[in-house]
This record gives C-alpha cells, sequence and structure tokens, in this order.
C-alpha cells in the first residue's frame, strides 16, 4: 500500500476555500429563494425545464442535467407537483419514460423569481471577481466537472 499523497498547505487552502465557498453560497441563494417558497433544486429544475423545447424534459435527463439520482429527482418533483409548479407526463414513444413539465404556475414562478436569484448571484459572487477572475475560474473548473461527468 503506498503511503497517502497528503495535501499541501496551499493544496489544502485552496480546497477548504472552495468547500466553504459553495457551502456559504448554496446557503445564502437558498435562504433567499425561500422567500419565494423555493429551494435551490426547485430553481434548478425550473430553469431546466423553462429553456427546454416544450418547457419539458425526460425525466431520466433532467436528473443528468441537475446531477441528482433520479429517485431523489423523483421525491423533488413530487413536491414541486403538490405546489403546482410542475407536472408529469408519459412518454408516447416510450411508456417506461416520464416527461417533467413545466406548468403556466410554474412558467409565472421563474419568470417572477427569476429577476432576484440573479440579483443575487451577481452579489454575492458574480460582482465580487473581476472578468479576469471569472475567466480563469471558469477554465479551472471546467476540466474537473468533465471529469467527474465521466466518472457518473
Amino acid at each position: 500500500m503506498s503511503a497517502p499523497r497528503w495535501l499541501s498547505p496551499a493544496e489544502q487552502r485552496a480546497w477548504r476555500t472552495q468547500l466553504a465557498l459553495h457551502k456559504l453560497l448554496m446557503h445564502r441563494l437558498d435562504r433567499e429563494l425561500q422567500a419565494h417558497s423555493l429551494s435551490v433544486n426547485d430553481y434548478e429544475i425550473l430553469v431546466n425545464l423553462s429553456e427546454s423545447s416544450g418547457r419539458r424534459m425526460r425525466m431520466s435527463d433532467l436528473a443528468d442535467a441537475t446531477i441528482q439520482s433520479r429517485s431523489r429527482l423523483s421525491h423533488q418533483i413530487s413536491r414541486m407537483e403538490a405546489k403546482g409548479l410542475v407536472t408529469r407526463e408519459e412518454c408516447r414513444d416510450d411508456r417506461r419514460g416520464t416527461f417533467a413539465v413545466l406548468t403556466d404556475e410554474g412558467w409565472d414562478t421563474i419568470q417572477r423569481v427569476a429577476p432576484d436569484h440573479v440579483a443575487g448571484v451577481r452579489e454575492h459572487f458574480i460582482d465580487r471577481l473581476t472578468d479576469e477572475q471569472l475567466d480563469a475560474l471558469e477554465k479551472a473548473y471546467r476540466p474537473i466537472v468533465e471529469h467527474l461527468k465521466e466518472l457518473r
């Protein structure tokens, strides 16, 4: 068994800063969305459906897009159905498949909430960085995201 490759002090600071950023930012954005009776997960689903053709997606594709298990997504969609934001429809081409469909209420909700959410993203993240820092951040994270997507 080989010895562990412990993180250097600089690597440890970078890793812990990334963890803190993610946790704190998601907590803040989630709290702001609660004012609209939504969670970050609800909002992400609404965005994906609102940007899809016919405002609908196969549940399996939506699970992949939101990086959730199919089971977790199914529970999330059930909660959103109870709020009137989405419905489920059977796929005509494939009886095993199901679509998540954005309702008119869901469309109205995303239209109403998006400006506030984007303002929060700007205030807590985008406006804290220069254009050069944003570009460097995207370039640094993209290969990690691609690597992790391949492992799914």
